[in-house]
C-alpha cells in the first residue's frame, strides 16, 4: 500500500515540505523551536543552496536547503540520510562558507551575523548509543564549560533516539520531532497535532495531491532512500560479522582481553564506514544512469538526488565509455 504522507527524509519529501516558497512558513515554525528566543525567525529568504570556492577549483559545498532570516541569521538546514565518514569535519566545513560571504571589501570591522548548521539525522552518532540524546546543541566553549563565541551553533538531531509516542508529545517541538519519525506511517492526522501550522503540512504531504510527474519523481526519491537503508543495514550486519572475526583473531594473537575487546570495537566500526561508503557509492551511480537513460536531464537528476551536476555528469561520463 503507497504512503498516505510524504517521507520527509526523502530529498523530494524534505525539499517539498520545507524548501518551497510557499511553504517557508513551515521551515520557520519547525526552526523557531529548536532556536533561541533571541533569534527566533519573523520571515526568511531562500538563497542559493550551492556554495562556491574562492578559486574555480576549490571544492564547493552543496546545502539541502540554505536561507536567511530577515534580521540576517544565516541557516543551513539539512537531512542526513546514513552515516558518513567524517560527518563533523563536513559540517563545519560548510559553514565556513556563511562566513567567508559576509566579509565586505575595504573597511571592514568583521563583525558577523549569527550562523546555524541545523542537520536532521536518520543515523545516531558514536556517543549517542548510550546517551539517547535527541538533540545536541554544540558551540565553541572554553576549557571551563563557558561559551566562547555564540554565533556559529550546530544543532544536531539523532533522530532514532526520539522514542516518544503519541500520547507523550508535550511541546511543539516533539510535536516535529514527531512529524520527522512517523509522517510516512501515518493514515491519518494524529489527534495531538492540532496547532494550525499542522493544518497546511498535512494538505501539503498528502502524496494523493501530486501531479503524475510528482509521484514518479517522489516515487525515485523513495526507492533511492529505502535503498541506502537496506545499504546501511546490510553494511551494519557484515561489518559487524566482519569485526567479530578480525577482533577476535586480533585479541587471541596478543593473549590478552583488552585486546579482543578493542580488536572488536574497531573491526566493527570500520567494517561498517565502509561498507556504507561503497554501497551507497554504488546505489548513487545505479540511480543515476537508471535516471539518465530514461531521459532526465543532468539538472533534474543532480536535484532530485541532492548532488553536484558535475558529479552526474561524471557518472555519465565515465560509464559511457564502458
Amino acid at each position: 500500500m503507497e504512503d498516505k504522507y510524504i517521507n520527509p527524509f526523502t530529498d523530494f519529501g524534505f525539499k517539498k515540505l520545507f524548501g518551497e516558497e510557499p511553504n517557508k512558513d513551515l521551515l520557520i515554525n519547525f526552526l523557531n523551536t529548536l532556536l533561541p528566543e533571541r533569534h527566533k525567525i519573523s520571515d526568511l529568504s531562500y538563497t542559493k543552496n550551492e556554495q562556491m570556492g574562492a578559486a574555480s577549483l576549490d571544492r564547493k559545498a552543496v546545502y539541502d536547503l540554505y536561507c536567511i532570516s530577515s534580521t540576517g541569521e544565516r541557516f543551513i538546514v539539512e537531512v542526513q540520510k546514513a552515516k558518513q565518514n567524517y560527518f563533523k569535519d563536513r559540517s563545519l566545513y560548510y559553514a565556513s562558507f556563511p562566513i567567508q560571504e559576509q566579509a565586505l571589501r575595504g573597511d571592514w570591522n568583521y563583525r558577523l551575523t549569527p550562523i546555524y548548521t541545523v542537520g536532521i539525522l536518520d543515523f545516531l552518532f558514536n556517543e549517542d548509543q548510550e546517551d539517547k540524546i535527541v538533540v545536541h546543541t554544540v558551540q565553541l566553549k572554553d576549557q571551563f564549560g563557558e561559551t566562547f563565541y555564540d554565533k556559529l551553533t550546530f544543532i544536531y538531531l539523532s533522530m532514532p533516539n526520539f522514542t516518544k509516542k503519541e500520547h507523550e508529545l508535550t511541546t511543539l517541538q516533539d510535536k516535529w520531532l514527531y512529524v520527522f519519525k512517523c509522517l510516512p506511517t501515518l493514515q491519518k492526522r494524529p489527534a495531538a497535532l492540532q496547532e494550525k501550522v499542522f493544518d497546511k503540512l498535512f494538505t501539503v504531504a498528502e502524496v494523493a495531491q501530486f501531479s503524475s510527474d510528482q509521484r514518479e519523481a517522489y516515487h525515485q526519491s523513495v526507492k533511492y532512500y529505502r535503498d541506502l537503508k537496506n545499504v546501511e543495514d546490510t553494511a551494519w550486519t557484515t561489518g559487524m560479522n566482519r569485526g567479530l572475526e578480525q577482533g577476535i583473531e586480533q585479541g587471541i594473537e596478543q593473549g590478552i582481553e583488552q585486546g579482543i575487546e578493542q580488536g572488536i570495537e574497531q573491526g566493527i566500526e570500520q567494517g561498517i564506514e565502509q561498507g556504507i561508503e561503497q554501497g551507497i557509492e554504488i546505489k548513487e551511480v545505479e540511480f543515476v544512469l537508471k535516471l539518465h537513460r530514461k531521459g532526465n536531464s543532468n539538472e533534474h537528476i543532480a536535484d532530485l538526488m541532492d548532488l553536484p551536476v558535475e558529479r552526474v555528469q561524471t557518472i555519465i561520463d565515465v560509464n559511457s565509455q564502458h
